[in-house]
């Protein structure tokens, strides 16, 4: 008879201790932990068969086959809202229901809800953005029908809703520089790889300035860690502020401000107020996603709008095919992108 894997086993194996161990896969304070460490827990947790106590009662009740996990950074902006109820005015008539997860950012608690989602066997899994760990999400869709919404990208090997950044920026930048704006700055919270639409909306404004003459783009950033913006929902007004504060007091030449986000540029229109630099006389002002505020009377922003509700109204028919297509082995696989034109909504702002 084959011995009982232990929690002293993994432990001796990896040279971690049980209580660690013990709290990557209870899900206990997970964040304290390296995404790499999560990782080899769960690993080595599938190979050897090991089961907590709680994935063992799972396990009984069989597939949660209505429940269907979305993963989104925060609900502070109306972006992700406004997304997750497109996802649910379908998902409800059809009889799923929905389990929504926060990760603010943090690749622990990303990876440690993906593990969860496999765990509970639910129908299937969106992101209402581009995973910040795609190795983990090829994996689980291995296992689980896998749905993103987010930056359009070439290389993604994930069925998803694509946003296409790089015009968007595009279309901002050409509005301006046909309103004479030569100089113009760009606000952004953390720009790296693992945030590729705040590097595509600044490349496609990019794209547009370097081929003028006696034109500029300065690029203002704040880094932003997960921990802060888990205790900060007012994070990007704060950001936006601080920012454009930073800008109208080293670069006077800069006639119009662009946020990676309506939610920054809010911030950025108090701060600019509070400077008695007024919109769009003395500085225009701009941003992304054309959340529901932004058309609200008193401010009016310049937006590009990116179809929020069909993009989650289509990352549930796509699921569904997924579903569908799961239950059905001898149907063929295969991955499908869906990409709504963005779209430049101008207002008072410029």
């Amino acid at each position: 008879m084959k011995k009982k894997v232990t929690i002293k086993d993994l432990s001796l194996q990896l040279n971690i201790s049980t209580a660690t161990i013990s709290m990557i896969l209870n899900k206990r304070n997970i964040e304290r932990f390296a995404p790499e460490t999560i990782q080899k827990v769960y690993q080595l947790a599938e190979d050897s068969g090991y089961r907590t106590k709680r994935q063992r009662s799972l396990s009984l009740v069989g597939p949660t086959d209505k429940l269907i996990f979305i993963i989104c950074p925060s609900l502070f902006n109306p972006f992700y809202t406004t997304i997750i109820q497109g996802i649910e005015s379908l998902a409800r008539p059809k009889g799923y229901t929905t389990s929504i997860h926060t990760t603010y950012w943090n690749k622990a608690t990303e990876a440690a809800i993906m593990e969860q989602a496999r765990e509970m066997h639910v129908a299937g899994v969106i992101f209402t953005m581009i995973p910040q760990q795609t190795e983990l999400a090829y994996k689980l869709g291995n296992d689980l029908p896998v749905v993103t919404i987010g930056d359009k990208q070439e290389n993604l090997d994930l069925t998803s809703v694509d946003m296409d950044n790089y015009n968007a920026g595009v279309q901002i930048a050409e509005h301006l520089w046909a309103k004479g704006h030569k100089h113009i700055a760009y606000l952004s919270t953390t720009i790296n790889q693992e945030h590729s639409s705040r590097l595509r909306r600044l490349e496609g404004l990019q794209a547009v300035y370097q081929q003028q003459a006696d034109a500029s783009l300065t690029v203002l950033s704040q880094n932003v860690t997960p921990e802060y913006e888990l205790n900060t929902p007012e994070i990007e007004f704060q950001v936006g502020h601080t920012l454009t504060e930073k800008c109208l007091s080293h670069h006077p030449r800069v006639t119009a401000i662009v946020c990676i986000n309506d939610m920054v540029a809010y911030g950025s229109a108090a701060a600019l107020q509070e400077h008695k630099r007024n919109i769009p006389q003395a500085m225009a002002l701009c941003g992304f996603d054309n959340i529901f505020p932004s058309k609200l009377p008193g401010l009016g922003l310049t937006t590009v709008d990116h179809a929020l509700p069909l993009c989650g109204k289509s990352a549930f028919q796509l699921l569904l095919q997924a579903i569908d297509a799961a239950a059905n082995p001898l149907q063929p696989s295969h991955i499908t992108h869906v990409e709504y034109k963005s779209k430049l909504v101008i207002r008072q702002t410029t």
